[in-house]
């Protein structure tokens, strides 16, 4: 089974695509393959699909839509290559095991797994210190996204919250690639990626003060120092607050501009002495 879920949803059970269309079924399944090879409770799924206000028939309609499933898996099961003897049974595949459903992906392919452990070897190469390494496997791990996660599925609370769940992973993972990138000396090429990420996000500091550098090392001194106005007028206007001590001290780094400044461009192997953190 490959399970696609950073994006549109699409499971493929024998390279044939087992994705409902109707929405409930839709949503069932999605959750079943964020949390493949592990049980997923009755109360979740009810819980995904209904809220707090679930039909007194709840457990007969869930028991409908796993059907419903099956029944998919087991055409996909018919019109895949795999030779018969060798295909398992739709309830192997969704099976009802105490107190809820497991979707068993026969070690096949996830993209949320794939993603978490190349986002994880990314911030181990990060910490030590190859950031060539960590930069590579963030990449690797980013270019897994196509969209908005389960981008064609209408969530209920618990896709909800892992859809923020993973979204945080990605943004943490892509300032931590940004961090490395820079320290390779890569701020030109960054340039464009970082405004539109600062338009998306604009009240992110992080990846406003990697702008302010990339804009700097770029010898654009003055948009760097616009960069940390626009974000504190939005800071003040939006939440009454002013930017952080360390964007504050980034600002001051780029008013003294000299030789012996710690925001020049980093010799080429040598770590970024300003922006530890990223």
């Amino acid at each position: 089974m490959n399970i696609d879920v950073l994006g549109t949803l699409n499971v493929r059970e024998n390279g044939v695509s087992i994705t409902p269309t109707a929405p409930k079924p839709r949503q069932v399944l999605a959750l079943l393959a964020l949390r493949a090879d592990q049980v997923v409770s009755v109360a979740s799924l009810t819980e995904e699909l209904w809220g707090s206000t679930p039909p007194r028939s709840a457990r007969t309609i869930m028991q409908t839509y796993v059907l419903q499933l099956r029944e998919l898996i087991a055409s996909a099961r018919e019109r895949g290559r795999e030779p018969t003897g060798a295909r398992r049974a739709p309830k192997a595949v969704l099976a009802t095991l105490p107190g809820g459903y497991l979707l068993d992906s026969d070690g096949g392919a996830s993209d949320v797994r794939d993603f978490e452990h190349l986002v994880a070897a990314g911030y181990r190469a990060m910490d030590a210190g190859d950031f060539q390494d960590a930069a590579r496997k963030l990449r690797q791990a980013l270019g897994l996204w196509t969209g908005p996660a389960f981008a064609d599925v209408l969530p209920g609370e618990q896709l909800q919250m892992e859809i923020r769940r993973l979204e945080e992973i990605r943004l943490c993972a892509l300032d931590q690639c940004i961090g490395a990138e820079l320290r390779l000396g890569r701020h030109r090429d960054l340039l464009a990626e970082l405004t539109l990420l600062i338009n998306r996000h604009p009240t992110h500091e992080k990846l406003r003060s990697q702008y302010m550098l990339a804009l700097y090392r770029s010898g654009r001194r003055g948009e760097a120092l616009e960069a940390y106005q626009d974000l504190r007028a939005t800071l003040v206007r939006e939440l009454g607050l002013e930017p952080s001590a360390e964007l504050q001290r980034i600002q001051r780094l780029i008013l003294m501009e000299g030789a012996d400044a710690p925001l020049g461009r980093p010799a080429a192997g040598r770590a970024d002495r300003l922006v530890r953190s990223n």
